[in-house]
């Protein structure tokens, strides 16, 4: 029998859980200088209890920066094989997390088999799978099931839900009244708005909030709490929207902390370059440091087919001003459901991104690989630079497609290689270059 209820319950207690144990060892932290963190909320470790081959992960500012993957099915595209398959091939590339989004089939069956195969956390968002689960449209359902839902994928083992607790009433004529380009562009956020305005009913997820924290603290589910308001382009970013709801995040942060249940809170969007950073202050200070999750953010409108790359730039600038947690995006989105190549450009996109800013927060080891990678270049040495590499398959596949006539250079430079001169340079070797 467990002496604690969470993560964060045993470490309040100064309780030692495996789970924190391995966190610290993959963080280069001592037991000592996370327990602490957890205890006040600054880290989540998202841990189910039911979910057995956890490989246990840290989310917080002062941790690597950690990377989450989008799958699931639609009416679209329903092959569940398929979605296992990105799964499998997303935590082979270092997906920290995978929220299962599927909205059509078995969610059940597919939701019970990540959770007893994947070591990745796992999270969902209950509201879409309510009108799944039920097969009944938005408008027949009750508050009830919509709890009753989230207690299901508690037990089905998920690490984490997003909920959109921080929309009410007044949302609605915020919405109406402020005229923003976008609106609502979260799908649970909009599903829920939805559902306000066709029965006249408060937010069940607001309403019913502290029934929520005590299914969450019995099977140690981490509240992603959802940004439904989170800007979906540039001219809504910052708006009376986004920040009124974030103020209410930062009050639903402290009742769940109350409970001993632990909390991550969802961020945008898009959003230009230059209020990047002071959103990210703004969060930590509202939220009291409870991990910041966002959506990118993307740094400009007008670029699908390479969203990936603008989630980057976005993604880099928010992990190193304090965001703990990057919600991938790919070349699909905006567009379509993504297959597994645009999951693997995602990956790597949002990996990128995390590493930089890992570096630029003197994370502790963030930058060893780097200078690997520096030695192995510096003496040409391309089988130490592929087991540097993040992606060593696409370095080593492009090198063969361009093979250059000597080995110790590449196609680009040829003799004219800076290193290859200055290596024999400095060993006072003739520089051989016609």
């Amino acid at each position: 029998m467990r002496e604690y209820k969470t993560q964060m319950e045993a470490a309040r207690k100064g309780i030692v859980t495996e789970e924190l144990k391995k966190v610290a060892q993959k963080e280069h932290l001592r037991v000592e200088e996370l327990m602490p963190l957890v205890a006040a909320g600054k880290v989540a470790i998202c841990a189910n209890k039911n979910h057995k081959c956890l490989d246990p992960q840290g989310v917080g500012s002062m941790l690597r920066t950690k990377i989450n993957v989008n799958l699931g099915v639609s009416r679209d595209w329903k092959d569940y094989d398929i979605e296992m398959q990105k799964v499998m091939a997303a935590v082979d590339m270092g997906a920290d997390a995978i929220m299962d989004l599927s909205s059509h089939g078995d969610t059940t069956g597919f939701r019970r088999k990540l959770t007893s195969e994947c070591p990745a956390m796992i999270g969902t968002v209950p509201v879409y799978d309510s009108v799944i689960h039920y097969q009944r449209d938005l408008a027949t359902l009750t508050a009830k099931d919509f709890i009753d839902v989230v207690r299901l994928h508690a037990e089905d083992g998920v690490d984490f839900v997003t909920l959109h607790c921080g929309i009410t009433r007044k949302t609605i004529d915020q919405i109406k009244n402020h005229k923003r380009k976008m609106n609502i562009v979260s799908r649970g956020g909009s599903l829920v708005f939805a559902w306000m305005t066709m029965t006249g009913e408060e937010n069940p997820f607001y309403e019913y909030y502290d029934e929520i924290l005590d299914i969450c603290r019995e099977y140690d589910v981490t509240i992603s709490l959802g940004d439904a308001c989170r800007p979906g382009c540039l001219a809504d970013a910052s708006d009376v929207c986004q920040i009124e709801e974030l103020v209410r995040l930062g009050e639903l942060t402290k009742r769940a902390w109350e409970k001993d249940v632990q909390v991550m809170v969802e961020g945008p969007g898009h959003m230009p370059m230059d209020q990047i950073a002071a959103n990210m202050k703004i969060q930590q200070t509202i939220c009291m440091g409870a991990p910041f999750y966002v959506l990118g953010p993307l740094v400009t409108d007008i670029a699908p087919g390479y969203d990936h790359i603008t989630s980057a730039i976005g993604g880099a600038i928010a992990a190193a001003n304090g965001a703990a947690f990057l919600c991938y995006v790919t070349p699909a989105e905006h567009l379509a459901l993504p297959n597994v190549d645009d999951v693997k450009q995602g990956i790597m996109a949002s990996k990128i991104a995390a590493h930089a800013a890992d570096i630029a927060k003197h994370v502790p080891g963030a930058m060893e690989m780097d200078n690997k990678m520096a030695d192995a270049r510096r003496v040409l040495d391309w089988e130490a630079q592929w087991a540097c590499a993040m992606d060593p398959e696409t370095a080593k596949a492009i090198r063969a497609d361009r093979a250059p006539e000597q080995e110790d250079t590449c196609s680009m430079c040829g003799k004219f290689c800076a290193v290859r001169s200055m290596n024999k340079a400095l060993n006072g070797e003739y520089i051989d270059i016609l």
